[in-house]
C-alpha cells in the first residue's frame, strides 16, 4: 500500500464515520434516557447515537479516543441508555476480532453461577466447596479447608496457599497449575495459608473451581451451559474458550470475545440482571457486586473492593470485570453507562472512569453539534488507520543472514530458534518457543519489511501483526503484536557474523534477552 492509498483511505473513513454520526443527529435516533422509558435490549445488534443525544460530549470523547495509542488500547466502546455511542478500533485491531479477555472470564464464570443458582441448581452460595468434589481424593484437608464455600470462591478469600503475583510475586502457583496433568486437582490438593473468609487473595485457581462447580451442577461443559444460558439469550455469538487438560472450560481466563458481546455482558448488570423481560441473575448476588465490600489489599489503590468475581471503585460509582492488560467491562450505574476496553498494556480504571463520566454534560439531550461530531469522527477514523513507519535501506547483512536459523540456549523470552526470511519475495519469520502448551511451540508467518504490519492467519491465538525495519547496518527491529491476545513486542536483533543477540521488550516494560548462534 503506498502512501497515497493510505491517505485516500484516510480520508474516506472520516467522510463515512462523520456521515452516520450526522445522519444520527438528523433523524433524532435515540432519545436520552428517563422515567418512564422502555430500555432497549441489544440482542441482535447494539443501536447506535450521537453522543449528544445521550446527553454527552463529541469532543471529550474524541480526546479519549486519541488518549488510546499512547495507552496501548485495541479497542473502546461506551455505551449510554442502551446505545453505543463511540466504538473505536486501533489499527491493526479491527471490530470483527475477537479479543482474549483475559480475567475477565472469571465474572463470566461467576454469572453463569449465579445463573444456576437463580434456576435452582444450587442451593446456596455459602454451600461448602468440597460437598462438590466428593468423588476425588484430596490432599491437605483440615477444618478449615472442610469450611471453604462457593461463596468464598466467588469473593477470593477461600484461604488456600497460592502465589499469582498480584501486584508482586512470582505466580508460582499459576504456573505450576498450568504444568500439571489435572489442574482442578492441584488446587484442590492446595495447603490452607488462611481460615476462610479472612483474607483477600487473589487466585484464578479457585475461579477454575467455579467452573467445574457449573459443570457439575448443570450437568453438562461450562461453555455449553453458556451457550444454553447466557450467550444465547444475550445474542453473543459462541465464544472461543480454552480448556485445561480435562477439557474443561478454564475459569480463571481464556474467553475471547468481540468488544460488542463483552458490552452485552456489562449491560445485564447495568439492567440487573434482567433481559428483554426475563429475569437471569438473582438479587442477592447484583446486590453483592453493587456494594462490593471485600477489601482487595491494594497498593495501587486502597479503595479497591471485591465482590463475586468483580472488581470496584466504591467511591467513583463503578464495578468492572478485569482482565490482564486493561481488558475491562465497566458498569457505571449511576450514570446508565457501560464501556468495554482492550489493550496490549496496563491501564489506570479510576481515570478512565473520571474521563468517561466527564464526558456527561446532561441527563438530557443535547442540541446536535455538527463540528464536535467531525472531531470525533476523525479520531476514529486516525486510530483505526495504520501509520507506516520509516524504512532506510537494506544492507548487505539482510541477504547474509536470510533462511538461516539461529539457535538460543534457554531464556526469559523462551525463543528457541529463529528464522528470518528477508531476502525471499514474501518476506516471512518461523519461531520455535519452549512453550508448556504444545499449540504455542511452533509460529511462523509474514512480515512487513515496507513500514506496515503484515498479518498471519486467524488461529485461537489470535492474529500475528508483524513488521520489521533495518536500524543500522547490523542491527534489525521486529514490531510484532499479538493482535486479539493483548500482548506487544519489540525485538531488536543485532547480527555479528555467526551470532546474534536478541533484546526483547513488551509494551508493559518486561524484557529478556538472548544470544543466538546461526546452527541452520
Amino acid at each position: 500500500m503506498q502512501a497515497a492509498d493510505l491517505v485516500v483511505g484516510f480520508s474516506l473513513r472520516i467522510r463515512a464515520a462523520l456521515g452516520a454520526l450526522v445522519l444520527l443527529a438528523s433523524v433524532g435516533f435515540g432519545a436520552a434516557h428517563g422515567q418512564g422509558i422502555e430500555p432497549v435490549w441489544p440482542t441482535a445488534q447494539w443501536e447506535t447515537s450521537t453522543p449528544e443525544q445521550q446527553g454527552m460530549d463529541s469532543v471529550a470523547l474524541a480526546k479519549l479516543v486519541a488518549s488510546g495509542t499512547s495507552r496501548s488500547f485495541d479497542s473502546l466502546l461506551v455505551t449510554r441508555h442502551g446505545r453505543i455511542v463511540l466504538d473505536a478500533y486501533y489499527a491493526p485491531f479491527t471490530a470483527d476480532m475477537p479479543h482474549a479477555i483475559n480475567s475477565s472470564t472469571k465474572a463470566v464464570v461467576s454469572t453463569l453461577l449465579a445463573i444456576a443458582y437463580k434456576d435452582g441448581l444450587l442451593d446456596r452460595l455459602d454451600h461448602p466447596m468440597l460437598d462438590f468434589f466428593s468423588d476425588r481424593s484430596i490432599a491437605n484437608v483440615d477444618e478449615r479447608k472442610k469450611a471453604i464455600t462457593v461463596q468464598h470462591l466467588l469473593n477470593m478469600t477461600s484461604g488456600l496457599d497460592w502465589d499469582e503475583g498480584f501486584e508482586g510475586g512470582r505466580e508460582q502457583s499459576l504456573r505450576d497449575m498450568g504444568r500439571s496433568p489435572d489442574w482442578v486437582q492441584f488446587i484442590l490438593d492446595r495447603p490452607m495459608a488462611h481460615a476462610p473468609g479472612e483474607v483477600f487473595y487473589y487466585n484464578s485457581g479457585g475461579s477454575h473451581l467455579l467452573s467445574a462447580i457449573v459443570s457439575k451442577l448443570t450437568g453438562k461443559s461450562t461453555a455449553d451451559y453458556a451457550e444454553e444460558r447466557l450467550f444465547g439469550p444475550l445474542g453473543i455469538a459462541r465464544p472461543f474458550w480454552r480448556r485445561d487438560p480435562q477439557r474443561l472450560p478454564i475459569g480463571g481466563f481464556g474467553l475471547a470475545m468481540r468488544p460488542r458481546d463483552m458490552a452485552k455482558i456489562g449491560y445485564l448488570y447495568l439492567r440487573n440482571g434482567a433481559w428483554a423481560g426475563k429475569q437471569l441473575l438473582p438479587a442477592d448476588f447484583l446486590d453483592a457486586v453493587n456494594h462490593a465490600s471485600i477489601d482487595m489489599n491494594s497498593r495501587f489503590d486502597p479503595s479497591r473492593r471485591y465482590a463475586n468475581q468483580f472488581w470496584a471503585i466504591p467511591d467513583k460509582h463503578v464495578y468492572m470485570t478485569v482482565g490482564y492488560h486493561c481488558q475491562v467491562i465497566m458498569v457505571l450505574p449511576e450514570r446508565d453507562i457501560v464501556a468495554v476496553m482492550t489493550a496490549s498494556n496496563f491501564c489506570s480504571f479510576g481515570k478512565l472512569a473520571d474521563e468517561i463520566s466527564g464526558a456527561i454534560k446532561s441527563e438530557q439531550a443535547l442540541p446536535a453539534d455538527t463540528a464536535a461530531a467531525e472531531q470525533l469522527a476523525k479520531a476514529i477514523a486516525d486510530v483505526s488507520t495504520e501509520k507506516p513507519t520509516q524504512v532506510g535501506a537494506t544492507p548487505a547483512t539482510a541477504s547474509a543472514i536470510s533462511g538461516r536459523t539461529y539457535k538460543f540456549p534457554d531464556n526469559d523470552l523462551g525463543i528457541k530458534t529463529l528464522t528470518l526470511f528477508l531476502a525471499d519475495e514474501n518476506p516471512r519469520y518461523v519461531v520455535e518457543t519452549n512453550a508448556g502448551d504444545p499449540a504455542r511451540r511452533h509460529f511462523d508467518g509474514p512480515i512487513g519489511l515496507g513500514g506496515l504490519y503484515r498479518k498471519s492467519a486467524t488461529s485461537f491465538l489470535g492474529v500475528r501483526a508483524v513488521k520489521g525495519a533495518w536500524k543500522d547496518q547490523q542491527t534489525f527491529v521486529v514490531d510484532l503484536q499479538y493482535v486479539g491476545l493483548g500482548d506487544a513486542w519489540t525485538w531488536t536483533l543485532t547480527y555479528d557474523g555467526d551470532k546474534v543477540a536478541l533484546r526483547g521488550k513488551a509494551r508493559d516494560g518486561r524484557e529478556g534477552a538472548a544470544e543466538g548462534v546461526a546452527g541452520g
